[in-house]
């Protein structure tokens, strides 16, 4: 089981069907502002989906292929982080969240992705992190070049937002570059 207390009021926890109700009532309660540049949220219509999310990310847990944690906030689910995977012949992963409205600008987000990352390199013993934004999501870009992450470039069309592609920024920080600044 995946916990992480990253301070005071901020705790990272794997999802468990207990937590499907609440998951998505904050979706539900946020779905303008995160379908925005989210393109699951359409198709999250019920706690059933929800639960199917955690089934689904409690599996990649089991497969050691990374995790989904439910980002907690004074004992409030905020939103989302986890890995997209994890390469391990690699040693590198991508790192996805979202949050919902009433909680940005808290410094919940990169806090999170401080721990996130640390963990990856410094008890997974990965190389390289990456986070991929949309090009104009200026808020979720903004957690990585607040962290130190290089701006590598960027991906064409990347990914299809319900009527339309949206490109993506890609940014990167190596393992020596993350200890040398944290």
């Amino acid at each position: 089981m995946f916990y992480y207390q990253v301070n005071d009021h901020i705790q990272l926890r794997v999802m468990e069907n207990k937590n499907a109700r609440e998951l998505y009532k904050l979706i539900d309660n946020n779905r303008l502002y995160l379908r925005e540049w989210l393109p699951w949220v359409g198709a999250t219509t019920s706690v059933d989906a929800i639960k199917d999310f955690i089934r689904s990310s409690r599996k990649q847990l089991a497969d050691n292929n990374g995790f989904q944690a439910g980002i907690y906030y004074k004992g409030e689910i905020a939103g989302s982080i986890g890995l997209h995977g994890i390469d391990w012949r690699n040693k590198k992963t991508t790192i996805g969240y979202w949050l919902a409205e009433e909680y940005q600008g808290k410094g919940i987000m990169t806090e999170s992705c401080r721990a996130i990352i640390n963990y990856v390199i410094k008890d997974l013993g990965l190389n390289r992190v990456e986070i991929r934004a949309a090009e104009f999501n200026k808020k979720s870009r903004a957690v990585p070049e607040r962290l130190g992450f290089t701006l590598e470039g960027s991906v064409r069309q990347a990914e299809w937002l319900y009527d339309h592609y949206v490109n993506h920024a890609v940014y990167g920080i190596l393992a020596e570059e993350w200890n040398k600044t944290h």
